[in-house]
């Protein structure tokens, strides 16, 4: 029984972070929502990158905005064995994408590669970690210590983006006072004097259906209007206010959709002459 909860919490981790980054770019002093004419489209993010020559505000699509998450996880990853230059193919195959999404995603943030070249690793990662809202410290509440809440609390890898899990709440007189890892559950009766102390800017309320609205209105209440929810209800918040819905039975809905359409192993090389 182990392993299937391992996968599954991976997969829970995965979404998190990709949501997450979508929220900090909402909150971010980097990246402002653009304010679009009725009628027109309004799939893309207006960003205002940090300065630099090369910089320009371009309106970056959703997609560039994921993918510009995998390219900075390859680039530490470059960083992490030294490596100082990459071009444009390399940095294609660590993000699973390809080189000329790679270029064109980078168009967006001004021109940084040299034919011939490629990028520098360190400096590409900085600006696109810039990009993303990631050059400050976000410091997150977990409301609900659940099965789904412990797994992101103990998770290290947000840290090394940024994201500083910095208080854990829960309901539950038996499980208020628990150790995960370094963080005590604390009581959620307590919620808007222990944002005071650690200075949350986030909240993931990873809460049952029930509870959710009522929680999601004292954390606003407590000034906190950057929220990530995990609970399997609609919930009605102020215009001011950056929500965020993970649906994991609906991405595995969709999931399922596509993998239908799956070849089997060797089938397609089977299949093309």
């Amino acid at each position: 029984m182990d392993k299937p909860s391992a996968v599954s919490g991976s997969c829970i981790r995965s979404a998190f972070e990709r949501v997450l980054v979508i929220v900090v770019i909402y909150m971010s002093g980097a990246f402002v929502a653009e304010q679009i004419p009725a009628g027109a489209s309004q799939s893309a993010i207006t960003g205002s990158v940090s300065p630099g020559p090369d910089a320009e505000v371009r309106a970056l699509p959703p997609a560039t905005v994921a993918r510009l998450t995998l390219y900075l996880r390859a680039l530490n990853n470059l960083l992490a064995e030294g490596v100082e230059r990459v071009s444009s193919e390399e940095l294609a195959e660590g993000s699973g994408v390809s080189s000329t999404n790679v270029r064109k995603d980078l168009s967006y943030l001004g021109s940084y590669g040299t034919r011939g070249v490629g990028y520098e690793v360190p400096y590409l990662s900085r600006r696109i970690s810039g990009a993303l809202g990631l050059s400050q410290d976000w410091r997150v509440a977990i409301v609900g210590a659940g099965n789904l809440g412990r797994a992101l609390a103990r998770y290290a890898g947000f840290e090394t983006r940024g994201f500083d899990v910095v208080a854990l709440f829960d309901a539950d007189q038996m499980v208020v006072g628990q150790e995960v890892g370094w963080l005590g559950v604390s009581d959620v009766t307590d919620l808007e004097s222990v944002f005071a102390r650690t200075k949350a800017n986030m909240v993931v309320l990873a809460l049952p259906a029930q509870v959710a609205q009522e929680m999601c209105d004292r954390v606003i209440a407590a000034g906190v209007h950057s929220i990530l929810s995990f609970a399997p209800v609609m919930l009605q918040v102020p215009d001011y206010v950056n929500l965020r819905k993970v649906d994991m039975a609906t991405e595995l809905q969709i999931l399922a959709y596509h993998a239908q359409s799956l070849p089997e192993p060797g089938e397609s090389s089977a299949t093309s002459a």
